[in-house]
């Protein structure tokens, strides 16, 4: 599972294009006898152990994500990146090879009679590509018959040996916004004759996250930060068009369904008294990751079991955005954060071109993983679990 890492990471593809990863893991699989499906356009799942019919039980899932950043990769490992400009920069190298891992685990105990339940594997596209590769493998029908789903991220700033996990929203809603104002411009000389298009947009960037932060409740998580503005091209001439563009973020589901419309009514009441038109682009990108109690306590108990008592530490909440989040909309799930830190060693951060990991996070996650299926199913043999060392 290392050598496949490595083997993604040298050809990091973005999403919808992830052909080659996608082909390397159906051969894998192939190799042990294993059907994957290969689903529209890039990725895959495969199924193994008892059907629904046989076990009686639905399926549980453990899913990973194939695809790369536009980032340039600055690792400095012989397995670096040949793809230039692309790079596994936020670890989804590891997760797919951590999935594959548990998948042949699971698939010589399926084999044997000793898994009590069906496992479904999901290789998904897209995940960095808002809103996100998830709704196509659900389009395509990968959360049919599912019970529970699994997945971990990498986390270099967690020791190896140990997962950070947490019941609840543990990602945050992640929605793209556009303002655009609009008037006939005018000169700097004369601001009363025209709407004043750069002073609205002040108003806007300053005035509506605060009052965000007053109509939404504070629990929830939302923050609107902006991260380009664009007005005008001289100093002395009031521009015609202008626009402003940031990321809403918010962890409570609920707040999530609610923001959108507060978000407009804020805009419009701020610039309402400067003369100017307004357009709102709200898009939608990802809900948050809301762990289920039951699937957190589960894959926690199998950490704890995998790799010792004091294994599992509360993880911090994150308002940066992930896919997973449309899956747990069609089945509970969890997701945990996979130490991948050297103890001692450097702490890096995920989307930077730099990100190193300590390689024995692929089999902890893969004993993990497998575990957790394991324990889901209701029938656990101790030839899965064992300490994994680490030190």
């Amino acid at each position: 599972m290392v050598a496949v890492r490595r083997d993604l990471h040298a050809h990091p593809e973005p999403g919808r294009t992830e052909r080659r990863s996608t082909d390397l893991v159906a051969e894998r699989l192939r190799a042990a006898g294993l059907n994957p499906r290969l689903l529209p356009g890039t990725g895959l799942v495969c199924d193994l152990g008892p059907t629904p019919a046989a076990s009686g039980r639905r399926r549980v899932m453990l899913r990973a994500d194939l695809d790369a950043l536009p980032v340039a990769d600055t690792c400095g490992h012989p397995w670096a990146s040949v793809n230039a400009g692309f790079a596994h920069a936020c670890g989804h190298d590891v997760h797919t090879a951590v999935v594959l891992g548990a998948g042949l685990a699971l698939a010589r105990l399926a084999a044997e009679g000793r898994l009590g339940t069906g496992v479904r594997l999901l290789f998904q596209a897209a995940e960095e590509v808002q809103p996100g590769g998830a709704l196509d493998a659900i389009d395509a029908g990968a959360m049919e018959g599912i019970a529970q789903v699994f997945a971990v991220h990498a986390e270099p700033k967690l020791d190896v040996g140990r997962i950070g996990s947490r019941i609840g929203p543990i990602t945050s809603a992640s929605d793209p916004v556009t303002v655009t104002l609009t008037s006939t411009g005018g000169h700097t000389s004369r601001p009363h004759l025209t709407g004043d298009v750069v002073f609205a947009l002040g108003q806007v960037i300053t005035q509506v996250p605060a009052v965000l932060g007053r109509r939404m409740d504070p629990r929830a998580g939302v923050n609107l930060t902006w991260g380009q503005v664009h007005a005008g091209t001289a100093h002395n001439a009031i521009p015609s068009a202008g626009h402003v563009r940031g990321t809403l973020r918010c962890l409570d589901p609920r707040a999530w369904d609610e923001a959108a419309a507060v978000l407009r009514e804020a805009v419009e009441h701020v610039v309402a008294p400067y003369q100017v038109a307004v357009e709102v682009q709200h898009q939608r990108g990802v809900p948050p990751v809301d762990n289920d109690d039951v699937a957190t306590r589960l894959i926690d108990a199998a950490a704890r079991e995998v790799l010792g008592p004091d294994s599992v530490v509360l993880t911090e909440q994150s308002l940066g955005g992930e896919d997973f989040a449309w899956l747990l909309t069609r089945a509970p799930g969890a997701m945990v954060r996979l130490g991948t830190r050297t103890p001692g060693g450097r702490t890096y951060d995920i989307h930077q071109g730099d990100l190193d990991v300590d390689e024995r996070a692929i089999a902890i996650g893969s004993r993990l993983l497998a575990r957790v299926a394991v324990l889901a199913g209701g029938h656990a043999p101790h030839v899965v679990g064992g300490n994994v060392p680490v030190g």
